[in-house]
């Protein structure tokens, strides 16, 4: 019996493990946010999904230096009060990363706290195995 515990809790564990919902307190409990997701889950859904916006929240430098095909830049510190005009569809599946994390988490949730409904936050790039292009001055 304790056995079957044992592969119950350790079957739920593996199944919740995917992709996490980040959750704010809003002072009346808490509030869900921005979804946080592998980066495989993240290139299946750029290959799998039309119509999504990847945005790159680093410093133009970075960016140059290189980035995922298909981002768009919007650094993090031009993210405030107002919609970014990159972004114009609340409802559009929207991928966030940085350099290492911190930065897209940040994004991700003002996004998230600006209306956004589909924002997935996916980490840096420091981490990243797929493609990278660099912007080469002409």
């Amino acid at each position: 019996m304790k056995r079957l515990w044992m592969i119950l809790l350790m079957t739920c564990l593996l199944l919740t493990g995917c992709a996490s919902v980040v959750q704010v307190a809003d002072g009346d409990g808490m509030e869900n946010s921005y979804t946080q997701i592998s980066q495989d889950k993240a290139r299946e859904l750029m290959e799998t999904n039309d119509g999504y916006a990847l945005v790159d929240v680093r410093r133009q430098d970075e960016y140059d230096a290189g980035h995922i095909p298909g981002a768009i830049l919007i650094p993090n510190e031009s993210i405030d009060a107002e919609q970014p005009e990159e972004l114009p569809d609340l409802n559009q599946m929207i991928l966030v990363y940085c350099r290492s994390g911190n930065r897209s988490k940040q994004a991700a949730q003002k996004l998230f706290d600006m209306g956004y409904t589909n924002v997935y936050e996916f980490g840096g790039i420091n981490d990243w195995t797929g493609e990278i292009v660099t912007e080469t001055a002409p």
